[in-house]
């Protein structure tokens, strides 16, 4: 944890960041020659701490690219990027689910790969609910399965759901399909605590995980039983870094064939390269200003915390056309409410109650709270009669795009405009993760929280923000009306219904204000020419799957 003052954070940042890069050039995975030995390296900001997919939500990438979901994201929005299941439909009756699976598929073992191990996955998951162990903190977690009625593999290559209600969830799902023959003996404790689930893995995705170096990197070797061949490509290595600047460095020199997390003026000067195609393109990370509403255990320096009426005037405090053009460069949406505008079929700009950027308003609102500088000295009163000091902690979460320091700097500045002193603590994931946990795990005790999420473009993860005791609320705020609608939201099939009720959430946690979206911020990325073609064109590769490193290929020697 560092603790400092704004006008030294840039430079220290800098020295810290200074100090990391050698460390990670020296590797000897890091600096060999991938056209030679045919092996793709990949550059991203992560921090996997295990290997087990029932046990933690920091590891997506590396298990993204070794497991398949039977479903999910990519397979609905691509045909050539199906998951375990080949196939899927529902019965007119909406609770009817019906997956067929591909045949003669095998596990990385050579072991057969059947609707037997997706039932067991799933009734793995739904055996533990309501136990003191239930299988709840990590991408295979039990939530959703109140909903399902049964799963049953009707024989090797058809699964059965049935589920109570009508609901998109089977599809939706993030759930990791495991072999049964190496889980049918993990106890529901272990696979939440202490089952590392170490390499090799089993499992058939094109990438399996061989060798996991925890902080460093993650090896993976190409799959020999993949259902659509054998990869062409000699293995992989993610490279696992805590800041983007060795991925600038790496991609630069040719140790890296591939980064992501750029940061704008890296991908500016990458972008001059002639051996270097960089993208950029919209995803589902929303930057978010949060305040920590929690009363009682966990809550923290002041009540105000808890008054609406105080963070909706802080909400006209926020300049996100300053963030967007000053932090992120114009690589950035200008953040508004919960929904991101990748995601289409729900997004709004909410054009009719939108906050503008106006500090007098700010003052005006906040004087009208209750929350006036009785003392003179600069700094408003809460209604205790104590000075308002914010303590706001920032970090860069897991598996996220790097959070400029200069969107803390200019909200600090804000604040500090309109009477409110903001001091700074600049976590690493870790911490934050520690610091931002629910108050019955040990979390809390600060007031302002600038980080990210990134869920998926279903309508219950966009909400799941809001949602009261969901691991990703970092606000810790709950409201009953929300919770109620995003109960709705689980069980509509029908999408104008669903984009109804969407918008309803989304207004009223808007006008609550227990968030400020900052922005909304553009994946950069970058890729190298020499060694591999088959990659993607707008998105370079997928974040919600394997692609494209099922189909990547040596560039052809001339």
């Amino acid at each position: 944890m560092n603790n400092w003052s704004l006008d030294r954070r840039a430079v220290l940042k800098a020295m810290l960041l200074g100090t990391a890069a050698p460390w990670s050039l020296c590797s000897r995975a890091f600096a060999e020659s991938s056209c030679d030995d045919h092996i793709v390296r990949v550059g991203a900001i992560s921090a996997p701490d295990t290997l087990n997919p029932f046990a933690s939500w920091g590891n997506w990438w590396p298990l993204v690219f070794t497991y398949d979901s039977l479903v999910c994201m990519d397979a609905q929005r691509h045909e050539d990027r199906k998951g375990f299941a080949k196939s899927w439909s529902v019965a007119d009756d909406n609770f009817t689910w019906t997956f067929k699976i591909w045949p003669g598929m095998k596990w990385s073992d050579g072991k057969p790969a059947t609707a037997r191990d997706a039932a067991f996955t799933y009734n793995y998951l739904r055996g533990s609910m309501g136990k003191p162990d239930e299988l709840n903190s990590g991408w295979n977690n039990t939530s959703g399965l109140d909903q399902v009625q049964s799963i049953t593999a009707l024989d090797d290559e058809t699964l059965q759901m049935v589920t109570k209600v009508a609901t998109r969830w089977p599809i939706d799902s993030f759930t990791m399909i495991v072999p049964e023959h190496i889980w049918k003996d993990i106890s529901y404790a272990d696979a939440r605590g202490t089952f590392r689930n170490d390499a090799p893995l089993v499992a058939t995705g094109p990438m399996i995980v061989s060798e996991f170096q925890q902080g460093q990197f993650v090896r993976f070797t190409p799959n020999p039983y993949f259902r659509t061949g054998q990869p062409a490509t000699a293995g992989m290595i993610l490279h696992l870094f805590s800041s983007a600047d060795p991925i600038a460095q790496g991609l630069k020199s040719g140790s890296l064939d591939y980064g992501t997390s750029l940061t704008a003026a890296q991908w500016s000067d990458l972008s001059k390269d002639p051996d270097i195609v960089v993208r950029e393109s919209r995803v589902e990370q929303r930057d978010y200003l949060a305040f920590n509403t929690a009363s009682g255990d966990g809550a923290g320096s002041t009540k105000a915390l808890q008054d609406p009426a105080f963070r909706d005037a802080i909400g006209y405090a926020i300049d996100q056309k300053a963030i967007i053009d000053r932090a992120y460069r114009g690589h950035a949406d200008p953040g508004v409410g919960l929904v991101m505008p990748s995601a289409t079929d729900y997004y709004s700009d909410l054009a009719d109650i939108r906050r503008h950027f106006d500090l007098a308003e700010a003052g005006r609102r906040l004087d009208a709270a209750g929350y006036v500088d009785t003392k003179g000295d600069g700094v408003r009163e809460d209604k205790e009669g104590n000075g308002i000091q914010l303590e706001l902690i920032t970090g860069t979460p897991s598996g996220t795009l790097e959070m400029p320091i200069a969107a803390v700097q200019l909200i600090a500045g804000w604040l500090g405009q309109i009477g409110i002193p903001v001091s700074v603590t600049q976590l690493d994931s870790g911490a934050l993760d520690a610091r931002t946990a629910g108050p019955a795990n040990g979390g809390g005790g600060w007031d302002l929280l600038v980080a990210a999420s990134w869920p998926s473009p279903s309508a219950p993860d966009l909400l799941s923000l809001g949602k009261s005791a969901d691991h990703s609320n970092r606000s810790y705020w709950g409201n009953e009306k929300f919770d109620q609608l995003l109960s709705q939201i689980e069980v509509t099939v029908d999408l104008k219904k669903s984009q109804e009720l969407v918008d309803q959430a989304v207004r009223l946690i808007y006008s609550e204000a227990p968030y400020i979206m900052l922005a909304y911020p553009l994946v950069l990325e970058a890729r190298r020419k020499d060694c591999f073609e088959g990659w993607g064109g707008q998105d370079l590769v997928s974040q919600w799957g394997y692609f494209p490193f099922d189909r990547l290929k040596p560039v052809p020697t001339p």
